[in-house]
């Protein structure tokens, strides 16, 4: 259940200050976090300063922090699932103390995020996805830098299971040249986090612009191309370190192409075959591993 207050943040973004949108990401994307933590916590874990959040605040038309504070904290007393399966993550993070608490906290966070992967709306977002992308005349995957390795999953597994899959990697300075026939019925898959890369934007874009669906997996729904996407996957990335995570992408690409499999159904089962045989052909494996054989 969102907070009425998300919709106004959402409208009024693209007008704010840099630092005030660093905020209003904040909001959107840790609701249950604003409505517990300390505004001078939130201040620190988004790396602005408080002062920024109470003239957020008052951009919203509330006296102060604590006035929107309060609209988060209501939502939450709404919310009909369980408040105990969110504690862990509504508690503030305890200094790391020597390498066991360090990747506990780690552990602890991704743990949260995959199972943020179960939430109705999500399985839903998956579930459309692999709709959209079992009908398409090509399926374009695109994710760079530390998002490749997602968009290189969907690829890699897409084309054993029989899909057109068709890897946007730029050997030789050619990204450009993979969607010059993108056009209706096909896909894009893009696979992008904060800081989003430009190119990809920019491939999202014209990919749409040629009636191409985009599937975007991505982090906020203030991603710049969420307004563009026939579906929205959103995962998360904070954790205690000092880098993002990307495991929870990759676990989402993994639940889309297991559910791309099963609807396929038989002719899943047909390319993985003929795959297999291939491989064995090449004497591609030291060991021969067993699938099952039902989808």
């Amino acid at each position: 259940m969102k907070s009425p207050v998300t919709g106004v943040i959402k409208d009024n973004y693209q007008l704010m200050p840099g630092q005030m949108k660093v905020v209003a990401r904040w909001l959107l994307d840790h609701p249950t976090e604003v409505a517990l933590l300390s505004m001078r916590e939130q201040a620190r874990r988004a790396g602005v300063s408080p002062a920024t959040f109470t003239r957020l605040a008052q951009r919203l038309g509330f006296d102060g922090f604590d006035r929107l504070k309060e609209k988060f904290a209501d939502t939450i007393r709404e919310r009909p699932e369980s408040f105990a399966g969110r504690v862990e993550e509504l508690l503030a993070r305890c200094e790391a103390e020597g390498d066991a608490a360090l990747i506990g906290d780690t552990i602890d966070a991704l743990n949260g995020h995959l199972s943020d992967l179960a939430n109705p709306s999500t399985i839903a977002a998956l579930a459309a996805a692999a709709d959209v992308m079992v009908e398409a005349r090509n399926i374009f995957c695109l994710g760079l830098r530390s998002s490749f390795p997602a968009a290189y999953l969907v690829h890699y597994v897409g084309s054993m299971l029989g899909l057109p899959t068709v890897l946007i990697e730029g050997v030789g300075g050619t990204p450009n040249d993979a969607l010059r026939s993108v056009g209706p019925r096909e896909v894009l898959l893009a696979v992008t986090v904060s800081p989003y890369t430009r190119y990809t934007v920019r491939a999202a874009e014209f990919a749409v612009s040629r009636g191409a669906k985009l599937v975007a997996l991505t982090d906020s729904e203030l991603s710049p191309i969420c307004q563009l996407a026939a579906v929205l996957i959103r995962v998360r990335t904070e954790t205690p370190s000092f880098f993002d995570t990307m495991t929870p992408s990759f676990a989402a690409a993994e639940c889309l192409v297991e559910l791309i499999a099963a609807k396929r159904g038989s002719r899943a089962l047909e390319a993985l075959a003929a795959n297999e045989a291939h491989l064995v052909a090449f004497d591609n494996h030291v060991l021969q591993k067993s699938h099952r054989r039902e989808l």
